[in-house]
């Protein structure tokens, strides 16, 4: 496996943030269509400050919503991984598995196959027992990805975070256990 990466898929590699993502990850972030399901797109600093408090999670938990790139290439396509969640929600505190994607990334299987090599790291190697993954409840790629990978709709929920927008407040709660 190549040292870059903490861990691969067959066709991804899975890292840690630098601070040399900035450029390409402030483009997802400001793409319109990427951030369809989420109040506003981010700006360069705003992205800055996501790709640090990313950092710091990896340094507490030991994973993060992972730095996702292309292995044959080295392109970097976004973010799958996992986050511990503690808004109040009946769903939490939980660990959340969650992705962006470029958009010339999708439609490839990417989210899918991203989603489930996490799943065996959660699964597998943190002993992790729950998963959780939620999306506005439009967000039907998404959603598409939860299934795909196993997981059970639990229900609707307002997020606590999205209470100021009112058109994305309304979320989905996906839920898989280690065990079935």
């Amino acid at each position: 496996m190549n040292s870059k990466y903490l861990f691969t898929s067959e066709r991804l590699g899975f890292r840690n943030w630098n601070d040399n993502d900035l450029e390409e990850f402030a483009k997802i972030n400001a793409d319109q269509e990427v951030m369809e399901h989420f109040p506003k797109q981010l700006t360069v600093t705003e992205t800055f400050d996501f790709i640090q408090r990313l950092k710091r999670h990896y340094d507490t938990h030991g994973y993060n919503y992972f730095a996702t790139e292309l292995l044959g290439t080295g392109e970097l396509i976004g973010f799958i991984g996992l986050a511990y969640q503690t808004y109040e929600s009946v769903y939490t505190p939980s660990v959340d598995i969650g992705w962006r994607l470029k958009k010339d990334a999708w439609g490839y299987g990417y989210a899918t196959e991203g989603a489930k090599k996490c799943l065996d790291l959660a699964f597998n190697e943190l002993n992790i027992d729950s998963l959780i993954s939620t999306c506005t409840e439009k967000n039907m790629r998404s959603e598409n990805v939860m299934k795909k990978i196993g997981m059970k709709r639990e229900g609707l929920f307002s997020h606590p975070n999205l209470k100021a927008y009112p058109a994305y407040e309304k979320c989905i709660c996906y839920r898989i256990r280690k065990d079935y």
